[in-house]
């Protein structure tokens, strides 16, 4: 009943804040104007197309970057499991900078796909390479940040190299990416994300039972019924899918993924049937606030919500590794 009233608490204030935030703004906005404005009005058209759409994004996003946080802490049963310290965000990176510098000639339905296809193809490369790593590594947590830091410098100096090449836009859209912002937005991208994040989500909520039988260790998780690589191969394909997707669409958005399942194993515990839809709401709500934060602290213009989350997630990053070490000793 607790965590039960813990997700109920955590929806009714996503809701509220998804009410102020879209109210928000250079032009500020409020319930009763959109009543008495008519709908052909500039501020229904201000929150119908651009509010709106940005804010069910952010929401969207964070829910996905949480969710495969939680995830990847579950399937690695390691603490600081995040996509964008082990590489994978900078992986579906990569894949979308070489999507952008050397587009391809496609029909304008199949380019709209193509960031989201190079990205989830980028971060499901990584993903692999991680997992493997970490069956090697046999879960060394040190071994395993090394490999992280080596394929984020990898995958940056490429992404160097493809903003040398790039044109002016390019340039400008790479480097506006690699910062992690929601300012492009819209209602198309935004039925893409959809349709592939809520999908992941609510198969990911039908494993959490095996996810959690995998804390026990392989060889028991497999005596209980279980069939331990098909799981971990439809666990790390649907974590990667959820990357891939907010990446191609908002850029590197670091460190929601990490800090989110810490809070939410403290209120909810380990039992990830009540963990991921925690984070799933927790991560919608931090992101609608660092984006809500990004769009207005410095009116007119903006600071890309990567780097407001970066701000909150690298002190909470290096507490964590402080946490360890003294646990080890």
């Amino acid at each position: 009943m607790i965590n039960l009233r813990w997700l109920l608490l955590m929806l009714i204030s996503m809701l509220v804040a998804m009410v102020i935030a879209a109210n928000l703004g250079a032009m500020s906005l409020s319930l009763r104007t959109l009543w008495q404005a008519p709908l052909n009005d500039i501020s229904w058209q201000i929150w119908l197309n651009i509010r709106l759409p940005r804010v069910l994004l952010a929401v969207l996003l964070g829910m996905a970057l949480a969710v495969s946080g939680a995830v990847m802490q579950g399937l690695f049963r390691n603490p600081l499991a995040d996509p964008g310290l082990l590489g994978i965000s900078s992986g579906a990176g990569l894949a979308v900078a070489l999507a952008i510098v050397i587009p391809l000639a496609l029909p304008a339905m199949l380019a709209m796909w193509l960031p989201t296809v190079a990205a989830f193809l980028g971060s499901l490369l990584v993903t692999l390479l991680i997992f493997s790593f970490s069956r090697l590594a046999r879960g060394n947590l040190s071994r395993l940040l090394l490999v992280g830091i080596a394929i984020n410098a990898l995958c940056g100096a490429a992404v160097g190299v493809l903003s040398w090449l790039s044109n002016d836009q390019q340039l400008r859209q790479l480097s506006l990416w690699g910062m992690g912002s929601l300012s492009q937005a819209q209602w198309p991208s935004l039925l893409v994300c959809a349709l592939l994040i809520v999908p992941a989500l609510l198969l990911l909520q039908t494993r959490a039972r095996r996810l959690n039988l995998l804390q026990l260790g392989e060889e028991d998780a497999h005596y209980m019924g279980i069939d331990v690589k098909r799981t971990q191969r439809q666990l790390l394909v649907l974590s990667a899918l959820l990357v891939g997707t907010a990446v191609s669409v908002s850029g590197i958005i670091g460190f929601v993924g990490l800090v989110v399942p810490h809070v939410m194993r403290f209120c909810l515990g380990n039992d990830h049937r009540w963990m991921l839809p925690g984070s799933a709401l927790a991560g919608g709500i931090l992101l609608l606030l660092a984006d809500t934060l990004a769009r207005t602290v410095v009116i007119p213009a903006e600071m890309p919500v990567g780097l407001l989350t970066s701000l909150i997630g690298g002190p909470w990053f290096l507490w964590l590794i402080l946490r360890q070490q003294r646990g080890m000793e």
